[in-house]
């Protein structure tokens, strides 16, 4: 196929990949050329086929697959966080926070107006800038940091990257991983470097062999990790930090998506010498998916290129909601909330993981939303029976990263917002499925 594609400019290759594309010359899924391959055979430098390929998967044209190679890019459906359209069956596998502990910003949206805000003006509101330093400040000790307010943590883990990454450059991500992770790491054409989670988090082993295959970031879920709902115990993350010490430029993505509703305390990667570091907190989990809004802590060079991609007025996060979050998060009664949300997740997770156990059946003592419940056989075979039963589980392979991995024998449930009927029906369920 090398033969087909044209050009002599990054801009040029890559419109000649779009064209082949719309043409029918290339279909859903056909392997593209090496770069190394593409770039002898049109007579150009590495860069040059490097720059057209990253402009091809920043357009959702093409998919890197790591190892496998880059495909040409199709319309099949991705497996994502949330309800699964179009089915009737009760669906157990969403991964969403119960709508009754969101905090209502009714009242708070009549107070945040104020001022309009112009172009030109800085880009985080002041009052947050101040408030975030102060929450972050009591975790990342004396490790020099500055703000910055991202669309969410996607947003962050998506501007983070692009400022220190070129296409083909190594991610290390934990395996199994979080949906948006994988999702971001392949647009992006970056090549994804998995790295086993056990129940204290990311393993040793694993981190440095990453490091060894040479990864240019390092993507870690401190607390409640995605999908398993482990956490990093402070003997592991002391244990990472001194593997990391060798490597002080490696970009450290810390995504502590759970922050106020964890039951676990924060432990980081994040050594005191470490040059490129993000801390990044979001709050969909405590205040709602639909309040867009992450804070980046970072090292001084990280905040300064990421500022670039933040320009005033046009791509920084509204001032209207940046007040909002700070409101919100600075109000006693909704705090008062959000406690009594980390209180019902652990409650209701860890009432279902033991009445589980007294069924065989076995799970991690529980951090997030979600459970992640080992089965005895291949989750695909519960899951389809489930389903037959009136349930939507969602299987383990979806949050793999080695499409080539072995049929995974984990489901993740989102159950905390079962009636105790509805709870007891699962469970018995569940254990039928999974004999």
């Amino acid at each position: 196929m090398t033969d087909h594609i044209t050009g002599t400019t990054a801009a040029d290759i890559a419109d000649s990949v779009r064209d082949l594309r719309d043409r029918g010359v290339l279909q859903a899924g056909s392997p593209l050329p090496p770069v190394r391959e593409l770039a002898s055979t049109l007579g150009v430098n590495r860069n040059t086929a490097v720059a057209a390929y990253r402009q091809l998967a920043q357009a959702g044209l093409v998919v890197s697959r790591g190892r496998a190679g880059t495909i040409v890019a199709g319309l099949e459906s991705v497996a994502q966080e949330g309800y699964a359209a179009d089915t009737v069956l009760r669906d157990v596998g969403t991964g969403n926070p119960d709508p009754r502990l969101i905090p209502d910003p009714s009242a708070a949206l009549a107070t945040v107006a104020g001022r309009p805000v112009l172009y030109g003006e800085p880009v985080i509101d002041r009052g947050l800038d101040r408030w975030a330093r102060e929450w972050v400040a009591a975790d990342l000790g004396e490790t020099e940091f500055r703000i910055t307010v991202t669309s969410g943590a996607v947003d962050a883990v998506e501007r983070l990257l692009a400022q220190a990454l070129m296409r083909d450059d190594a991610v290390a991500l934990e395996d199994p991983c979080f949906l948006a992770s994988i999702h971001t790491v392949r647009l992006g054409g970056y090549r994804a470097v998995p790295v086993p989670v056990d129940a204290e988090g990311m393993t040793v082993d694993g981190l440095r062999a990453a490091l060894d295959a040479g990864v240019r970031a390092v993507i870690c879920t401190p607390r409640a990790q995605n999908p398993t709902g482990a956490s990093l115990t402070p003997a592991r993350a002391a244990e990472l930090r001194a593997v990391l010490a060798d490597h002080p430029y490696v970009l450290i993505i810390e995504d502590d998506h759970f922050s106020m509703l964890s039951q676990r305390s924060y432990e980081s990667l994040i050594g005191p010498d470490h040059r490129r570091f993000a801390l990044v907190r979001s709050v969909s989990k405590f205040l709602g998916p639909d309040m867009c809004l992450a804070i980046a802590a970072t090292d001084a060079t990280t905040a300064e290129r990421l500022a670039m991609r933040l320009s005033p007025g046009t791509t920084w996060v509204s001032h209207l909601l940046q007040r909002l979050t700070l409101t919100q998060l600075t109000d006693p009664a909704v705090r008062v909330k959000i406690d009594d949300a980390r209180e019902h997740y652990a409650t209701r997770n860890a009432a279902f993981v033991d009445r589980l156990r007294e069924q065989g059946l076995d799970s991690p003592t529980p951090d997030g939303l979600s459970l992640w419940i080992e089965l005895p056989r291949p989750a695909r075979v519960v899951a389809e029976r489930l389903m037959r039963r009136g349930w939507l589980a969602r299987t383990g392979d979806d949050f793999a990263l080695d499409d080539r991995a072995d049929p995974s024998h984990h489901l993740r449930l989102t159950v905390h917002d079962l009636s105790d009927e509805d709870a007891t029906t699962l469970i018995a369920d569940l254990v039928a499925a999974a004999r």
